[in-house]
């Protein structure tokens, strides 16, 4: 499906007619370029890459100079391959106009990192008892996680500590509220995953 890269403003609200208040999500959605054109002769898929931002000449590699140059483009920081895109050609940009108020799109992010958590943030456990009859230091522990002698193991996928956040997340069906074509904007309803400033792609 076509769709193009942009990065997180933030959030606010605004109003709908009947005058109720909806937090949405503001992105910068482009300019995008066309940086490569993927085909199924040639490297076995079909498939549009989109580069976006800015990247400094001195910190980009020789191969990927070569690799912007043939789009006749400056180097650019992010690249992503988007499916669906008809009549585009080597070094054309693609902008927010894509986009229509009131469609629906999906967005792909990287959540944000909460470190290493115990299970009652990570999984919504409720801890082991109660502060009473001794148990000083058990309110937030996982409890029992196995069995005995038969089967002798803790079975995959065990709700335990570990690792919170920084996954890729796809949020989906976000209606469109808003289309600041002058200023490449797109207004979406609702939240969606990343930090201020994070890289996202939106899918049509």
């Amino acid at each position: 499906m076509p769709g193009i890269i942009g990065r997180k403003v933030g959030m606010t609200s605004i109003y709908s007619a009947e005058g109720k208040a909806m937090p949405c999500t503001v992105i910068e959605a482009g300019p995008c370029v066309v940086t490569q054109i993927k085909t199924q002769d040639r490297d076995g898929y079909e498939a549009t890459q989109l580069g976006f931002g800015d990247r400094k000449e001195k910190n980009t590699p020789n191969a990927l100079k070569g690799h912007f140059k043939k789009a006749n483009t400056t180097p650019k920081s992010k690249m992503v391959e988007f499916k669906g895109f008809e009549n585009v050609n080597l070094g054309d940009t693609v902008d927010v106009n894509i986009f229509e108020e009131g469609e629906y799109v999906s967005i792909v992010g990287t959540s944000k990192g909460k470190g290493f958590q115990g299970v009652v943030r990570r999984h919504g456990f409720g801890g082991v008892g109660q502060s009473t009859h001794g148990q000083h230091n058990r309110l937030r522990a996982p409890g029992s996680i196995g069995a005995c002698s038969y089967p002798a193991r803790v079975f995959k996928g065990m709700r335990m500590a570990g690792q919170m956040g920084n996954k890729r997340v796809v949020q989906e069906n976000l209606e469109v509220l808003k289309v600041l074509a002058d200023k490449n904007l797109i207004v979406v309803k609702g939240s969606i995953p990343g930090s201020k400033g994070a890289t996202v792609s939106i899918l049509k």
